[in-house]
């Protein structure tokens, strides 16, 4: 009843004020689209950014450009960036595979950067290749001004934009599907869960990711997969986390229990909306004080979030944690001792029946005539110390 009452009045909170959620659900091995609502409509990615990073970095691993042992190194520039974050110092190393799951699983911005830079060489010049990515994509209304999302001037996309990249990494790249699955990491020190709520709790669940700012509300990119069948849908603009995984849920049930559809393809889909060239800003209706409270009604008396939808399962275990060492390896190096010759004493004197030893100097006699060399003239001839 307390949720119930949250959702009443988290809809009252967004009644008269934005428009329509826009969302869509696709099925990955046709590409046919399930269900789709405002595809079309600009919106502020928030850290749904990170998949296009993501996509950039698994080009560069699969072109032999780096692997997943690429060191990364935290930039003064990286490191500066806001929360969510790491919190790694600048020169602060740690391998492109842990680098990975901090961008997936914590959503960390400093990371991203600091990726970015790995990649590319500069931040610019990663953002650079991010456009190019999403023109070869088709995503015609999306542009990226950073490589986590945070709040920029120009920064956009759209449900099917999103849509159009969370298809491409699952059929690109299913050698690294398991980054969009983790329930969480720990680097040894500290852990860090998933803030997709789906992972774990949702049948067949595996990805991809979430992201929030004021002006986006509350994004969500998902993908699961049943009996050799992966759909992905796409919410943007939901009032809290609980209602995006909700919402994330119903699409992905619908997607993955249907036979047949005849929706159209993903990359055929016709442009629609009025005024979905404009970006639309929803910070009014998410970051104000009724919101929050809204918001918080709806979790339990220990103030965790309750999840309504016949299609989540309650977890009843601690999440499962993968290792993300923070810092490189030390390098194995392995001395064969039976390889290195043990070192014999010069004896002090001559034992008996033992040669003196030998030791070669100017006035050596040569082992045969044929080694004399001329002495060149005016080279004055040594002469020997005299013995005292």
């Amino acid at each position: 009843m307390v949720a119930g009452a949250a959702i009443a009045a988290l809809a009252a909170v967004f009644s008269g004020g934005a428009s329509a959620n826009p969302m869509v659900a696709v099925d990955v091995g046709s590409g046919r689209v399930i269900e789709h609502e405002q595809a079309f409509q600009r919106w502020y990615p928030a850290s749904l950014t990170k998949l296009m990073t993501i996509y950039v970095v698994f080009k560069a691993v699969k072109s032999g450009q780096m692997s997943l042992q690429t060191p990364v190194t935290m930039s003064v520039h990286a490191a500066k960036e806001p929360p969510s974050k790491m919190y790694f110092k600048p020169g602060e190393r740690f391998p492109l595979d842990s680098a990975l799951k901090y961008l997936m699983v914590k959503s960390a911005n400093d990371v991203a950067v600091a990726i970015g830079e790995a990649v590319s060489g500069t931040e610019e010049a990663f953002v650079g290749e991010m456009n190019a990515t999403a023109r070869q994509l088709g995503m015609n209304s999306t542009r990226f001004v950073n490589p986590h999302g945070l709040p920029g001037d120009g920064q956009y996309t759209t449900a099917r934009d999103m849509a159009l990249l969370a298809v491409a990494l699952r059929r690109e790249f299913p050698e690294f599907a398991h980054y969009f699955a983790y329930e969480g990491f720990t680097t040894g020190k500290k852990s860090y869960t998933n803030y997709n709520l789906l992972i774990g709790r949702f049948a067949g669940a595996d990805g991809m990711k979430t992201g929030f700012i004021c002006a986006s509300g509350f994004n969500q990119v998902s993908s699961a997969t049943r009996n050799g069948k992966t759909v992905v849908s796409v919410v943007l603009g939901a009032p809290s986390q609980e209602t995006r995984a909700e919402e994330s849920a119903r699409l992905l049930h619908q997607g993955l229990t249907t036979t047949a559809w005849g929706g159209a393809r993903l990359q055929s889909l016709a442009p629609y909306g009025e005024g979905r060239d404009r970006v639309t800003d929803i910070s009014g209706e998410i970051c104000n004080a009724k919101a929050r409270a809204a918001r918080y009604e709806g979790r339990d008396v220990e103030g965790k979030m309750v999840l309504n939808s016949p299609y989540l399962a309650k977890m009843t275990r601690e999440p499962r944690l993968v290792q993300a060492p923070a810092g490189l390896p030390r390098a194995n190096v392995e001395i064969a001792l039976s390889r290195v010759p043990i070192p014999v004493p010069r004896p002090g004197g001559i034992l008996a029946g033992q040669v003196e030893p030998f030791a070669a100097s100017a006035f050596t006699a040569p082992a045969n005539a044929g080694e004399v060399l001329p002495l060149a003239p005016g080279v004055p001839i040594p002469v020997p110390r005299p013995q005292i």
